[in-house]
């Protein structure tokens, strides 16, 4: 019995050293890692296990396919002779006259059918079909056209009301939300596509007054001119454009903001012509080394290099050294984000101008001007747009004038560089004063190279 009570107490005895050992050296690291150790793990959040659910575009797609349209342009154009032709197989008679097709898409507007579509759709055109969804065929008239925002406005006429496409807040939308891209991609008529607004306020266009809409919806040859609508099947935009190096559809696409085209489309109606007016104001975004250089305490906005004379913001008070940062309660961070909304306003119309000047917050109500009568400060030249005759007698199609010099260190040229025409500013052509502006804006105080022609019909390079 003595044995037995040994051999138990023994193997109790063992147990308990095992089971110690264990936890001193394989549960506590320390032992083995003279270091101290820290452990982190990730945060758990007890999320429940939902599935993503799109959104229904039934009822969106149904809205708007019945508001776009095929529109058919037809010109003629006339085939020169071909006297091997003449000679082997005997063909007689002067120039052939062929017929020439592009197709392209548009959006009904009014029940009177009013169609909006882009400028290029319809360029050169000597007919225009439009083709409705139920596959009715009219003979259009072209109303107007704007070809510097690529928008052209025509009209069919029946008696029946048409359905037609509600304008939208283009303005309203936000980066990620859903919209639809309608229109007639390789004469595929009625096609929808879906997708999200992947950015907002992008500049594709040289002379920088374009701002679209860019959306990751399938646009397709063809598609130019259709709707982009919302969830609701309202129109915030015109589809004109995609980025490709193929031609074809590789993941962005561009529409024109519905806001602009409302305006372009409104003036078309009224007036004939687009009624542009203009704030009177040159400069350039601000970035870190503009407000370094001028010891701007406000990073981001639009600086005011010049103001125009007798524009309303001269006669609102605006001064040179203003940072622009919002134009009726707008952000403006670049000269596109202003223009975009001078844009979309007339002559005579009034915006709330939010700026800094030394640092303090202040407002100023202007009236716009009108853009034909206005010269623009450029670098110290008052400069103003070519007529159509100037450019004819010229032989070209771009460039301004100079009509003054108010930089004193160009003072004693005056008598050669007034009534001079700028062509370039370091290599870009210049198309119009707003384009000169434009390229002033981007080079932020950089050096000038202005190429020009002198009124005797001199070519000049300025270095400024």
């Amino acid at each position: 019995m003595k044995n037995i009570g040994t051999i138990l107490a023994t193997s109790l005895l063992s147990g308990v050293v095992t089971l110690g050992s264990y936890k001193l050296f394989f549960e506590h690291d320390s032992f083995l890692n003279n270091s101290n150790t820290i452990t982190t793990t990730a945060p758990f959040r007890n999320v429940a296990n939902t599935a993503f659910e799109a959104p229904n575009f039934k009822l969106a797609a149904e809205k708007t396919i019945h508001a776009v349209v095929h529109v058919k342009n037809v010109s003629f154009r006339n085939a020169p002779r071909n006297p091997i032709m003449e000679y082997f197989y005997g063909y007689q008679g002067g120039n052939k006259t062929y017929a020439q097709v592009g197709t392209g898409s548009g959006v009904i507007i009014s029940e009177d059918g009013y169609i909006v579509t882009n400028n290029h759709v319809i360029q050169n055109a000597n007919e225009l079909e439009i083709t409705l969804n139920d596959n009715r065929t009219f003979k259009a008239k072209l109303i107007g056209t704007d070809s510097k925002m690529d928008i052209a406005l025509l009209k069919i006429d029946t008696h029946e009301k048409l359905p037609f496409a509600s304008f939208a807040d283009s303005d309203a939308i936000s980066v990620g939300d859903w919209v639809l891209a309608v229109g007639n991609p390789y004469n595929l008529t009625s096609t929808v596509t879906a997708g999200i607004v992947s950015a907002k306020a992008r500049n594709l266009s040289e002379n920088g007054i374009q701002s679209f809409i860019q959306t990751d919806a399938a646009v397709n040859p063809g598609n130019s001119g259709g709707a982009l609508v919302n969830g609701n099947g309202d129109l915030i935009g015109i589809n004109t454009m995609i980025s490709s190096a193929t031609g074809s559809y590789v993941g962005y696409s561009f529409a024109i903001p519905s806001n602009m085209t409302r305006k372009i489309v409104n003036d078309l109606m009224e007036y004939g012509k687009v009624q542009q007016g203009i704030l009177g104001v040159q400069g350039y975004e601000i970035n870190s080394q503009v407000a370094a250089e001028n010891k701007l305490n406000f990073k981001q906005g639009f600086y005011v290099e010049s103001v125009t004379k007798n524009s309303g913001a001269e006669h609102a008070g605006l001064k040179k050294g203003d940072i622009i940062y919002k134009i009726d309660n707008k952000g403006i961070n670049s000269f596109l984000d202003l223009n975009s909304i001078i844009a979309t306003k007339r002559p005579n119309d009034e915006v709330k101008v939010s700026l800094k000047r030394n640092n303090q917050d202040k407002e100023f109500l202007v009236t716009l001007s009108k853009k034909e009568i206005a010269e623009i400060q450029f670098n110290g030249f008052e400069i103003e747009n070519l007529s159509s005759t100037e450019q004819k007698a010229l032989g070209i199609n771009y460039g301004v004038k100079i009509n003054g010099i108010s930089n004193e260190r160009y003072k004693p040229y005056e008598g050669e560089l007034k009534n001079a025409i700028i062509l370039a500013v370091n290599g870009s052509k210049i198309q119009n004063t707003e384009h000169a502006n434009e390229i002033l804006s981007k080079l932020n105080q950089q050096q000038l190279r202005i190429d020009l022609i002198t009124p005797k019909g001199e070519r000049l390079r300025l270095i400024l």
